[in-house]
């Protein structure tokens, strides 16, 4: 139980205090974390001393210490307080007590091995036309145990849309989530003014770089074009040559130039269901 509060001055506490209240926190944050080697190869610490953390054997040196804290979103006081109470005043809406369960650390926690960080290319036929389909770059980063992703939508699609196509007005920035066979991601543009869901499983492929799913946009019905769509993402990594040439065609493409292998993740021409 963390039963300890914050020191006054008067009262110092004992290493093995510090030790205890630290590897009590330590073992709350690792409890969302669906393995502990796993972690330890995230966070680059030996697992034998990891263990010795979480036991409250030990504490860690100042530099393991703020990556620690980088990795999970606080700071240097869960040596010294429980860490409920370090979040206690935060502004951490996915751990708001009403929803904490259901979108807490568990769902928001998406580890490199399930979604890893980098550039990837997308692909999907275009809401505006049928006729064409829209290709674009995406960048996924993580900051303070959270993943994010990043893009920019076509000018094109802007344009059709009757929508400035100024870089902040095309600028979506998004936040990933584990779901039990993929992942999600709540996406929207600056001031939320559009929304969109996506959810991505991967595919079994040579190197493993591939995921398919669809995406769904927040409108209400309508004739002028379909809600939902097949989409596929494409790992790029930091490969600077992949990543250059998918930016010079990043848009509305034609049918014939969609990759051969988004292509047939995207079953072009079948419903989509």
């Amino acid at each position: 139980m963390l039963n300890h509060a914050l020191k006054t001055d008067q009262t110092e506490l004992k290493p093995v205090e510090i030790r205890s209240i630290f590897g009590a926190n330590l073992r709350q944050l690792s409890s969302a974390y669906p393995s502990i080697a796993g972690l330890c190869r995230e966070l680059g610490i030996n697992r034998t001393q990891y263990n010795r953390y979480l036991s409250g054997e030990s504490f860690p040196r100042p530099d393991v210490l703020h990556r620690i804290c980088q990795f999970f979103g606080t700071d240097a006081r869960i040596l010294l307080e429980p860490v409920d109470d370090i979040r206690g005043g935060g502004t951490d809406l996915f751990n708001h007590p009403i929803i904490s369960e259901y979108l807490g650390n568990s769902a928001s926690l998406v580890d490199e091995q399930m979604f890893p960080s980098g550039f990837y290319r997308f692909t999907r036929v275009s809401f505006i036309d049928s006729e064409k389909a829209v290709m674009g770059l995406i960048y996924i980063s993580r900051k303070d145990g959270l993943t994010f992703l990043r893009g920019f939508e076509a000018r094109e699609a802007m344009r059709q849309q009757g929508l400035p196509d100024d870089p902040m007005s095309r600028e979506f920035r998004g936040l990933m989530l584990a779901q039990e066979q993929g992942v999600a991601a709540l996406v929207a543009r600056r001031g939320s003014v559009t929304c969109s869901f996506n959810f991505l499983a991967r595919v079994a492929a040579f190197d493993n770089n591939f995921w398919e799913g669809y995406t769904t946009r927040t409108i209400r019905e309508a004739v002028s074009g379909p809600r939902a769509a097949r989409v596929v993402y494409e790992h790029l990594g930091r490969n600077t040559r992949q990543v250059m040439a998918c930016a010079r065609m990043a848009g509305l493409i034609s049918d014939d130039q969609i990759p051969p292998f988004h292509r047939r993740l995207l079953r072009v021409g079948e419903p989509f269901r």
